[in-house]
């Protein structure tokens, strides 16, 4: 379909088609299980993107053809978007996912919105290829990420509090490192704690030789006999997938959570973070910018790396996002607030809901059957169908036979 067959008035509601991603660290059969998305090659199935993004656009169903969603937009991007959110980020500001990790992601750390900016037209002026192995920044823009557990989901948030940090590395007695450890507790007894433990982090990132193998080969031993406890279970897990990695020491440095179904977390710019395995709802700011900190083969920059992370402790207590109940009590809608424009989440429970347009949206099926409606316009979802709403819509009705996650952004 081309831009001239599309209509003059979009419509209120268009039925999405969304790529998924084939990362080698993806799922076999959760898209499957959970929303009868078919596999028919066997292969891994990472992450089903819904959005616009240029390295994997959804396409919307418009009369009896398709159309890519950024086309769509681009035909009339006030219409779609709205026109705040047009004047202030110029395009849909994020990108929606399902996400399945059977193996670990990489410990990843993204950079503000002013780093990435001032990293990307570092980048663009010294002509690195987009697309070449040692390019930090894709584009200029930061990414901060909402994940919402569908099963259970194990990852790594932020650093643990430097006690906790210490009594680990204590506990495991790496000979081989044993003056590293020294050297924090030292910089923690004299309140240098944030500088300390930038110091501990770079030293194990750039570890190599006969030490980096003395001081792993004695972690997975002391690990060996811990099984019990969650943070050495997941060093020997990893160990098996990415063997002789200097991301073996993040479970020792990084908040290990398990998110049970229905739990949030919010990872904002600047923080050290990994997805272990899981599958979950994923929104973010429209980026792809990605400094590895380890459990990788790819390119680890550890200088950037340490520019753009605080070294600062992340406390237990602020891990989980806990929403904000809107509705009667049994049947309550959760909106997970976070502190960014770029995106908002929600999760609206089964029954009938009126709801408006603030901005463009996308809605998922998460667990059952989904009509939209307004006026003679109507669109039916299955489990794990989307929807693209543009927000020129305004006023619509939802009807649900179970939850149904909803996607826009603050204006």
């Amino acid at each position: 379909m081309s831009c001239r067959d599309l209509p003059s008035l979009l419509p209120p509601f268009l039925l999405m088609k969304n790529p998924i991603q084939g990362y080698d660290w993806g799922s076999r059969d959760a898209l499957t299980k959970l929303f009868g998305i078919p596999n028919p090659d066997g292969k891994p199935q990472a992450e089903l993107w819904m959005g616009a993004h240029p390295n994997g656009c959804s396409e919307v169903q418009l009369n009896n053809g398709t159309q890519t969603l950024s086309a769509l937009i681009d035909y009339d991007p006030a219409a779609a978007l709205g026109e705040s959110t047009l004047a202030r980020f110029g395009s849909l500001p994020f990108l929606f996912k399902v996400l399945c990790a059977e193996k670990a992601l990489s410990i990843q750390v993204h950079p503000s919105k002013s780093q990435a900016e001032a990293g990307f037209a570092k980048e663009e002026a010294a002509g690195i290829p987009i697309k070449a192995g040692n390019r930090n920044y894709k584009d200029p823009n930061h990414k901060p990420e909402l994940v919402f557990a569908l099963t259970p989901y194990q990852a790594m948030n932020g650093f643990r509090a430097i006690p906790a940090i210490l009594a680990l590395f204590e506990r495991a007695k790496l000979a081989a490192i044993a003056a590293l450890v020294a050297d924090l507790a030292a910089a923690h007894a004299a309140n240098q704690g944030e500088a300390g433990l930038q110091l501990f982090f770079h030293q194990l990132l750039i570890l190599d030789g006969a030490p980096k193998e003395q001081a792993l080969a004695e972690l997975l031993a002391f690990a060996a006999n811990h099984q019990d406890e969650e943070t050495f279970a997941l060093v020997t897990s990893l160990s098996v997938q990415y063997p002789g990695d200097v991301g073996l020491f993040s479970p020792l440095l990084l908040n290990v959570v398990t998110l049970q179904p229905g739990e949030a977390m919010f990872l904002d710019a600047c923080t050290p973070h990994a997805y272990v395995r899981g599958t979950g709802l994923e929104i973010m700011a429209n980026s792809d910018n990605v400094l590895r900190a380890g459990l990788t083969p790819k390119y680890i920059d550890v200088a950037e790396l340490l520019d753009c992370t605080r070294c600062v402790a992340k406390p237990d207590d602020q891990i989980l996002l806990s929403p904000r109940l809107e509705g009667m009590t049994g049947n309550m809608v959760q909106h997970f607030d976070v502190p960014v424009p770029d995106f908002t989440f929600s999760v609206y429970p089964a029954g009938e809901h009126q709801l408006t347009t603030a901005s463009a949206e996308i809605l998922f099926a998460i667990d059952g059957t989904v009509t939209l409606k307004q006026g003679d316009n109507a669109l039916r979802l299955d489990k794990g169908q989307s929807a693209f709403i543009p927000a020129a819509t305004g006023h619509y009705q939802l009807l649900s036979e179970g939850r149904v996650a909803r996607a826009g952004n603050r204006c």
